[in-house]
C-alpha cells in the first residue's frame, strides 16, 4: 500500500519531467443548444447542460424534418434556372443554429515558462474558443484544423474553463455538414523552446535503386533573447520495426531563421505505395546543452510523385491510373464525427473493390482518414474549398474567402504535407468563378502558388465542370493537373487544346441507384423520378450532366493521356437526394457505390470486376424473388472479371454472353444516346430478354481459354423465417470508441436471403457494450439512427455496437414478430 501511495505521489513529478505531453480532451464536456454570452464565464452554472463525449455531432440525433434548412434556390451546377424548394438538400437534420461546449481542465504537465497549445481537428462551424472567459481564437471553417497558444489565459495551478461557441447558418452548405465538435480536441504542453504544431517538413527528393535521400526542415520556437546557436537538433529515422536507419545531429550555429535543415541517406528504402504502404518515423529531439527541451515525432513515407506531360501521374517513377472515389465526410448514421473505426471500415471496403484513391470532397479531411490511408495504402486528393469568391449558397465560404483563404489553405497543406498518401492538393470544386475569364485564372494561380510555396513536392488540381469556359479562358491551362468533372466526351477536345498533355477525371459518373431496388423496363434513364423516390439498381440511371460507369471506364482505358477517375461517390451521404430535390422525405444521396449503411450496392461488383481483376468477381442481378412477374421480361446482368459466362434458369441455358472488347471509345453523339448500351457490353454481361420464373438462377463463368472457372446461384426466396447477424469482426478495443458493424439480414427456412423483407428488427444489447447506431440505406427513411430498432430495407440493415469502456462480453439479440431471433456474442478487450 505504501509503495502504491508513493507511486501516485510521484505521478505529477513524472509528468513534469516530460518535455512534451499531448492528450485528447474527450470526456467531461457539457453541451447546450441555447446561446448567451455568459456561457463563456467561469462562474456560469452549467449543471443542467447535457454531458457529451467529443467528437460529437449534435444534429445527427434528429429529429428529421422537412423544415430543417429548407432551401428555396436554383442549383446552377445541376442546370436549374428557376428557384425551387429543396427539402432534403442538407439531410433534413437540425444542424442550423448555435451550440456551446464547456470543459473544466487542469494542466499539471505545464512547466514554468512552458507553453500550452489547444489543437482542434475541426469544429463545425464559426468556432469561438474561450479560455477562462477570454476569447483565444476564432475560426470560421468547420472542416479545417486550427491551433492556438492558450498559455496567457491559463491558471497553471488551478482549474481552467474551456468554452467553445459554434454556429451554423442556414443555407451555408450543399450537403449535411454535421454540427459541433466533430473532430478531436488536443491539449499539448511544451517547454520554453519547442517545435510548433506541424513544425516539420520531410521530403524525399532522390530515390535511387539502393538508397533514398531524405530531407527534414524543422521549425523551432525560441524564448525571447535566445538564438538557434544555443540549441542542438538530434533526429533519428526509424523503419516500421522501430530500427534506426539514419540519424543526424545538427547544432544551430549556422541557422538564423528559426528552422534547421537536416539530410539523411536511407539504404535500401521500403517505398510507400497502395500495394506496399511502408511508413517511417522521424524522432526529433531539441537540446540546450545536455538538457532535453522537446521531442517531436513525424510519420512519413519514402516515395515520389510526378505529373509528367504525355505520361500522366507517376508514383515512384511508374505510371499509375487513379481508380478513385469522391467521399463526403459523414459516416452515415454516425454523422459528421471523425470515428477511426468507421473511417477504416470505409477504406477497407473501397480497397477490396480495387479503389486506390479518395478525393476528400469538398473539404479538408479528418486526420484519422489520412492516417488510415497512410497505413492501409490509399492515395488521397486533399481538397479544400467548394466556393471561392462567387457564391453557390447564400451563407457559404464566399463570405470569408478574402480574409481566410490563405490561412485555411496553409493549415491544410502544413497539416498533411508529411503524409505519403496525400499525392495532390485540390484547390476547388466547380467554383462559379470558372466562368469569369479574368478572376478565375488569377485566383487559380494564387491558390496554386500558395500550395507550391508550402509544399513544392506535390501537384495541384481542381475539379472544373465548365470545360469550354476553363479551356478557352486558360484557367485549365495554368493548373499543374487539369481536373474535369463529368463530360468525358470532351476529353479529346480538351487534351488537344491544353499544354499539360494530360486529363484527370476529377469527378465522374454520378450514376444513381438504390440497393436492391430494380425498375422495369430496363432502359437507360436520366433524372428519372419514381413514386417511391428510389433509383434502379440495374445501374442504368444517371443525372442530366453525368453518365454510367462504363462511359468513364472506356475513356481511361483507351485514351493514354487520361490519368484515371474519381467516381461520385464511394458512399452515399446525407443530403443531396438528386433527382428528388423537392420530394420529401428524400434526404440522402443515391450516388454511392456503397449505401448509407455501408452495404455494397450492385455497382460495387461492377467496379470491382474492372478495378480489381486479380480477385474473382461473379455477381448476379437482380434478385430472383418476383411474385407477380411470372412470364414477364426480367433482364439479368452479371458483373465479373471473367470474359464470358452462361446463364441458366431452372437448368435451362439462356445462352452464353461475352464481353465485347471490339467496342472502343467513341465520343460521337450516337454513342452517347440514352438508348445505347454499347459501352456497357464491353464491361458487363447482359441477358435482356430473360423471363422470370421462380426457381434457380445459375451462372457459369469461363476464362479466356473457354474453361469453366466459377459459378454462382440465386434462388427464389420463400417466406422470411429467421434473422441472421454477421459482424465485421468479433473483438474490438474496449475504449468506448472502437466499433463493430453487424450486417442484419433475414432468410427463409432454407437459408435463402429474403431480398424484399422490410421487417422491423429490435435490438437488445447487454454486457459490456451498447447499441451505438443503425442504418438501412433507404434514402427516404426517417427512422432514428440511435433508437435500437429499425426496418430492413431490401432485406438488410447495419447495426453498430460499441463497448462501454470496460473489457468483457457483449451480447446482441435481434428480434422481430414472426421471425426466429438471432443472438451474437462479441467481446471488448
Amino acid at each position: 500500500m505504501k509503495k502504491l501511495l508513493l507511486m501516485l505521489a510521484l505521478l505529477p513529478l513524472a509528468a513534469l519531467a516530460q518535455p512534451r505531453t499531448e492528450r485528447l480532451l474527450e470526456q467531461g464536456w457539457l453541451f447546450t443548444r441555447e446561446d448567451a454570452p455568459e456561457f463563456a464565464r467561469n462562474d456560469f452554472d452549467d449543471s443542467s447542460w447535457q454531458a457529451v463525449t467529443v467528437p460529437h455531432d449534435w444534429a445527427i440525433y434528429g429529429p428529421f424534418s422537412v423544415g430543417n434548412d429548407l432551401q428555396l434556390t436554383a442549383i446552377a451546377q445541376d442546370g436549374q434556372t428557376q428557384a425551387m424548394e429543396h427539402a432534403g438538400r442538407t439531410g433534413g437534420l437540425p444542424f442550423v443554429g448555435t451550440g456551446w461546449y464547456r470543459l473544466r481542465f487542469t494542466t499539471p504537465e505545464l512547466r514554468e515558462g512552458g507553453h500550452c497549445t489547444m489543437l482542434f481537428d475541426g469544429a463545425m462551424s464559426h468556432a469561438r474558443v474561450y479560455v477562462n472567459g477570454h476569447e483565444a481564437i476564432y475560426w470560421p471553417n468547420g472542416y479545417n484544423a486550427f491551433h492556438v497558444d492558450i498559455t496567457p489565459y491559463l491558471r497553471p495551478d488551478g482549474e481552467n474553463l474551456l468554452a467553445v461557441r459554434l454556429e451554423n447558418l442556414p443555407e451555408s452548405s450543399r450537403w449535411y455538414p454535421g454540427a459541433g465538435l466533430l473532430r478531436n480536441v488536443h491539449l499539448l504542453t511544451t517547454g520554453e523552446a519547442y517545435i510548433p504544431v506541424w513544425g516539420t517538413q520531410i521530403t524525399t527528393p532522390v530515390i535511387a535503386g539502393d538508397h533514398a535521400r531524405v530531407r527534414q526542415r524543422t521549425e523551432v520556437v525560441l524564448p525571447e533573447g535566445r538564438t538557434l546557436a544555443d540549441y542542438t537538433l538530434a533526429t533519428e529515422l526509424r523503419n516500421a520495426a522501430g530500427e534506426v536507419v539514419a540519424s543526424a545531429r545538427t547544432d544551430g550555429t549556422r541557422y538564423d531563421n528559426h528552422a534547421v535543415e537536416q539530410e539523411f541517406i536511407v539504404e535500401h528504402p521500403a517505398l510507400w505505395s497502395p500495394e506496399t504502404p511502408a511508413l517511417y518515423t522521424s524522432v526529433t529531439r531539441l537540446y540546450e546543452g545536455d538538457r532535453l527541451c522537446d521531442e517531436y515525432t513525424t510519420r512519413f513515407g519514402i516515395r515520389t510523385v510526378e505529373a509528367v506531360p504525355g505520361r500522366g501521374f507517376l508514383l515512384n517513377g511508374q505510371p499509375v491510373k487513379f481508380r478513385g472515389v469522391c467521399n463526403h465526410h459523414d459516416l452515415g448514421p454516425l454523422g459528421g464525427i471523425a470515428n477511426e473505426a468507421g473511417i477504416r471500415r470505409q477504406v477497407r471496403l473501397l480497397k477490396e473493390m480495387g479503389c486506390n484513391a479518395i478525393r476528400t470532397s469538398h473539404n479538408m479531411p479528418a486526420p484519422e482518414l489520412v492516417a488510415a490511408c497512410d497505413e492501409m495504402g490509399m492515395m488521397v486528393m486533399a481538397e479544400s474549398f467548394d466556393e471561392w469568391k462567387a457564391p453557390k449558397v447564400e451563407n457559404g465560404y464566399h463570405l470569408h474567402f478574402d480574409e481566410w483563404v490563405e490561412r485555411d489553405l496553409v493549415n491544410l497543406v502544413r497539416h498533411f504535407r508529411n503524409s505519403p498518401s496525400v499525392v495532390m492538393w485540390c484547390i476547388g470544386n466547380e467554383v462559379p468563378d470558372q466562368w469569369d475569364g479574368d478572376r478565375g485564372p488569377k485566383l487559380t494561380l494564387r491558390l496554386q502558388s500558395i500550395c507550391h510555396r508550402e509544399d513544392p513536392t506535390r501537384p495541384v488540381t481542381q475539379g472544373m465542370d465548365a470545360p469550354d469556359a476553363v479551356v478557352n479562358n486558360n484557367m485549365a491551362a495554368v493548373m499543374d493537373i487539369p481536373g474535369f468533372n463529368y463530360r468525358p466526351h470532351k476529353y479529346p477536345e480538351n487534351y488537344a487544346k491544353l499544354p499539360q498533355r494530360m486529363i484527370l477525371g476529377s469527378e465522374t459518373a454520378s450514376t444513381l441507384s438504390s440497393r436492391g431496388v430494380y425498375k422495369f423496363p430496363v432502359v437507360r434513364r436520366s433524372m428519372h423520378r419514381y413514386d417511391d423516390h428510389q433509383a434502379s439498381s440495374y445501374d442504368v440511371e444517371h443525372c442530366g450532366w453525368s453518365n454510367l460507369p462504363e462511359d468513364d471506364f472506356i475513356q481511361h482505358d483507351d485514351l493514354p493521356y487520361c490519368m484515371g477517375e474519381f467516381v461520385w461517390t464511394g458512399f452515399d451521404y446525407l443530403g443531396e437526394p438528386t433527382p428528388y430535390y423537392s420530394d420529401w422525405p428524400s434526404h440522402s444521396s443515391l450516388f454511392g457505390i456503397i449505401d448509407l449503411a455501408g452495404l455494397p450496392k450492385d455497382r460495387y461488383w461492377l467496379y470491382r470486376s474492372h478495378w480489381n481483376p486479380e480477385v474473382e468477381t461473379l455477381h448476379i442481378l437482380p434478385h430472383w424473388t418476383w411474385p407477380g412477374r411470372e412470364g414477364e421480361t426480367t433482364p439479368v446482368f452479371v458483373y465479373t472479371n471473367y470474359p464470358s459466362a452462361e446463364l441458366f434458369i431452372n437448368g435451362k441455358s439462356q445462352g452464353r454472353r461475352s464481353k465485347d472488347f471490339s467496342v472502343k471509345v467513341d465520343n460521337s453523339g450516337d454513342s452517347l444516346s440514352l438508348n445505347s448500351f454499347a459501352r456497357q457490353r464491353r464491361y458487363r454481361l447482359m441477358w435482356m430478354d430473360t423471363r422470370y420464373e421462380p426457381g434457380t438462377l445459375r451462372v457459369v463463368a469461363y476464362d479466356a481459354e473457354g474453361r469453366p472457372v466459377a459459378e454462382r446461384e440465386l434462388r427464389t426466396a420463400g417466406k422470411p423465417s429467421r434473422i441472421v447477424l454477421t459482424p465485421d469482426r468479433e473483438r474490438m478495443a474496449a475504449d468506448g470508441k472502437d466499433l463493430i458493424f453487424v450486417t442484419v439480414s433475414v432468410v427463409d427456412r432454407n437459408g435463402n436471403p429474403c431480398p424484399t423483407a422490410d421487417n422491423e428488427i429490435r435490438f437488445r444489447v447487454t454486457g459490456n457494450g451498447r447499441y451505438r447506431a443503425g442504418a438501412n440505406g433507404d434514402p427516404t427513411s426517417l427512422e432514428s439512427f440511435q433508437e435500437p430498432h429499425m426496418k430492413l430495407f431490401s432485406g438488410m440493415m447495419t447495426a453498430i455496437i460499441v463497448s462501454d469502456g470496460t473489457p468483457g462480453e457483449i451480447t446482441v439479440e435481434a428480434t422481430s414478430p414472426g421471425l426466429k431471433r438471432a443472438r451474437l456474442t462479441l467481446r471488448g478487450e
